[in-house]
Order: C-alpha cells, then sequence, then structure tokens
C-alpha cells in the first residue's frame, strides 16, 4: 500500500500567478490600445512605434514604482505590528499565551489541548506563532518591495512586447488589423493559462479578457480616429 503524500493545492500559487497575469494583462491591454489609438489618428508608422516604446516604458516604470510603493507600505505595516507583538511578548507573556489559546479555541479546539498548542508553539518561537496565527503573517506572505517591483515591471514588460513588436514589424497599411489580432491572441492565452494554473475554467477566463480587452482597444482607437479627424 502506497503511503499518501501531502496534497498541494493550485491556490498556494495564486497570489504571484494573479500578479504576473495582472502585469501582462496591463502590457498587452494598454500598450495595444496606446498604438491603435495613434494609429487612428493617422500619425506616421514611426511616431506609432515610437508611442509604442514610450508606453512600454512609462507603463513599466509605473508598475514598477506604484508596486514598490504599496508593498513597501505594508512591509513598514507588518514591521510595525511585530515590533508591537515582540513587545507585548516582553510586558506580558502570560497574557499572550491567553490570547493565543482563545484563538485555537474559537477554531474549534478543545480549551486543555487549546493552552497545550499555546504552550508549546510559545515554547518553540512565540514571536513567530504569534505572527501566524494571530496576525496572519507568514514567511510567504512577508511583504518584498523590491522583488514585487521587479516582477511587475518584468511582467508588464513581456505583456508591452507583443503589440510593440507587432506593429514595427507590420506594413503601415495592415498595421491596426495585425496588432489587434496579435494582442488579443495572446490575451486569449494568457487568460486561458492563468486559469488553468488555477483551477479555474479556461474558456470562460479567456473569453471574458479578451472581451473586455477588445472593448478598451476599441474605445482608444475611436478617440483617437475622432482627435484625428478634428485635428
Amino acid at each position: 500500500m502506497h503511503r499518501r503524500t501531502h496534497e498541494t493545492h493550485k491556490l498556494a500559487g495564486l497570489s504571484w500567478l494573479r500578479a504576473s497575469v495582472l502585469g501582462a494583462n496591463d502590457g498587452i491591454v494598454s500598450t495595444s490600445s496606446l498604438i491603435l489609438g495613434v494609429a487612428a489618428a493617422h500619425a506616421s508608422h514611426a511616431n506609432i512605434v515610437l508611442s509604442g516604446v514610450a508606453g512600454l516604458v512609462a507603463g513599466a516604470m509605473s508598475m514598477a514604482i506604484g508596486e514598490y510603493v504599496s508593498v513597501h507600505s505594508q512591509a513598514d505595516s507588518e514591521a510595525a505590528a511585530l515590533a508591537q507583538e515582540r513587545t507585548e511578548l516582553e510586558v506580558d507573556p502570560a497574557g499572550e499565551r491567553h490570547e493565543l489559546t482563545e484563538i485555537y479555541v474559537h477554531r474549534g479546539l478543545s480549551a486543555n489541548l487549546a493552552q497545550q498548542v499555546a504552550v508549546q508553539l510559545m515554547e518553540h518561537d512565540a514571536l513567530e506563532a504569534h505572527a501566524r496565527d494571530e496576525l496572519g503573517m507568514s514567511a510567504r506572505s512577508i511583504a518584498r518591495p523590491v522583488q514585487a517591483a521587479v516582477a511587475s515591471a518584468a511582467s508588464f514588460t513581456a505583456g508591452a512586447a507583443v503589440p510593440l513588436l507587432a506593429a514595427a514589424l507590420s506594413a503601415e497599411t495592415y498595421l491596426i488589423p495585425i496588432t489587434v489580432v496579435t494582442s488579443l491572441a495572446c490575451l486569449f492565452m494568457l487568460g486561458a493559462l492563468s486559469a488553468a494554473a488555477g483551477g479555474a475554467r479556461k474558456l470562460t477566463a479567456a473569453w471574458r479578457v479578451t472581451l473586455w480587452s477588445a472593448l478598451a482597444m476599441a474605445v482608444t482607437a475611436g478617440v483617437g480616429a475622432l482627435i484625428g479627424t478634428a485635428t
């Protein structure tokens, strides 16, 4: 009889998956929309590509800075909470043990077992036990600002490169349809892959991403066409 191994769930990696998909999706949608808007305003091929490059760089920097600031704020909050918890453990260890016991009681353990668990965990690492079970923090969830910024910028750049390359390599006459088809095809695949990784329905997720992205492109192209006509 084979021994059962520990089950792994797809939810475990959804945090990084969501960030990567969001960054790539933003890169494709924003850059393709920008390219289509400029192209619809009858700009030259060189200016369209230049706008796409500027949009890629600006978007990647914006994603990196925004993610860094956001995650750094989270890291500061986590550090302050840990410092407060460390002080409380030094000042009132008995009260903190009672607090941990109550948490386990609310989770379904008997009072005696909850107390035993609290005592043993605090003897092993009191701060870690309170960080995990009272504050909801773990080694996996600790905020890493630089890592988050680099990952967001990289995923945005990878996504933005798709419509940019499509526009740069296509003839001016076919630039708009090639950019649209290439971008929507990649968005469809991206939606399906992210849904498969998370265990969700692939076609539903893929069509949702594709249709909403198509709407964003159409609106931007329409605005560009109106401005191009007016000028």
